[in-house]
């Protein structure tokens, strides 16, 4: 696992490189390096081991997800801001089917750090009023479920949404 600014290094002398090849009129390798820079700088953006992880919990590989979140040892140190938010909102999927306590601290962390996507922020609200409702913080899961409702553009969560609000009643 590199650190992130060890990427950024790497893109630089990518970048000087293919410079040099320019200057000694290698065109074609100095064109080849330039493009090469832009693999360092995707995966500063886009961590390998969390899409590698994305792409496990797709097929409901939960284990491989697992094994590939566990490369990550310092996710402060090689991670960008919203990556620790994914990495966090990732944890907490996979512990929300065995240990919902520890899954309520990742999902916090992760709206703190920042989720891109809508809907991905969606779900983790709409997992975090899960958690209150079985609390029975009914106040807590009524705010949490219509922030999710007002991020599901899609519409994608309506059903998970009214179910819950229909479970809340009973409360």
């Amino acid at each position: 696992m590199f650190h992130k600014n060890i990427k950024l290094i790497l893109a630089g002398l990518l970048v000087v490189a293919g410079v040099w090849q320019f200057t000694e009129s290698n065109i074609g390798n100095g064109i080849f390096l330039i493009l090469l820079t832009a693999i360092p700088i995707f995966l500063y953006f886009k961590n390998e081991f969390i899409l590698l992880a994305f792409l496990k919990l797709r097929k409901q590989d939960f284990e491989g997800a697992k094994k590939w979140l566990s490369y990550i040892k310092n996710p402060e140190g090689a991670l960008v801001r919203k990556q620790q938010g994914y990495f966090n909102y990732l944890h907490g999927i996979m512990l929300s089917q065995t240990n919902i306590n520890q899954a309520e601290k990742h999902f916090k962390k992760a709206i703190e750090l920042g989720l891109s996507m809508d809907m991905d922020l969606a779900v983790a609200k709409l997992n975090l009023a899960g958690v209150a409702m079985s609390r029975r913080r009914k106040l807590e899961a009524t705010n949490l479920l219509n922030e999710a409702k007002k991020l599901d553009k899609q519409g994608m969560l309506k059903e998970q949404i009214t179910m819950m609000k229909e479970q809340m009643k009973k409360i």
